[in-house]
């Protein structure tokens, strides 16, 4: 199993575990894409397991997600992930989503990172509560080289 399946895997497994324990606190769900506007840098590990995606969903879906990415100016940060299909509000390529997707939301984190938690969940929760539901990941962060980071419409605009 190469490297980044073995990150995924882990990382997965930790999701599983901070939304079993953050339950209904979590505002995540199929339509709930505040998290999925404006750019943000992926690694290129990222950025090949997008592309490794797209050969997998079905020839039309990929082409409208290649033309999202080729129309996205990433001037705002209220446009919508390349990804993200406007009419669901689902990732295109949920199985194969960046890191930075996989992390954002729930109670989750890297050894040595600090806690992120989106805005939207947890609301009226005290620290404690948050804190309660807290996985960290059983990894390191992965290394970026900030010279060799992407976007998703960089990645996807093929």
């Amino acid at each position: 199993m190469t490297g980044d399946q073995t990150l995924i895997q882990i990382v997965d497994a930790a999701l599983v575990e901070a939304a079993r324990k953050a339950g209904a606190w979590l505002a995540c769900r199929p339509g709930c894409f505040e998290c999925c506007l404006g750019p943000f840098p992926i690694s290129p590990q990222d950025a090949a397991r997008l592309r490794r995606g797209l050969a997998f969903i079905d020839s039309g879906r990929a082409e409208r997600v290649r033309e999202r990415a080729r129309q996205y100016r990433g001037l705002s940060d209220d446009e919508p992930c390349p990804a993200l299909d406007p009419e669901t509000g689902t990732c295109d390529l949920y199985e194969w989503r960046p890191l930075t997707c996989r992390t954002f939301g729930p109670p989750l984190h890297f050894r040595d990172e600090a806690l992120a938690v989106c805005e939207l969940c947890f609301v009226g929760a005290t620290v404690e509560q948050i804190a309660a539901c807290e996985v960290e990941i059983e990894a390191d962060s992965p290394e970026e080289d900030d010279a060799s980071e992407t976007t998703v419409a960089r990645a996807l605009a093929l």
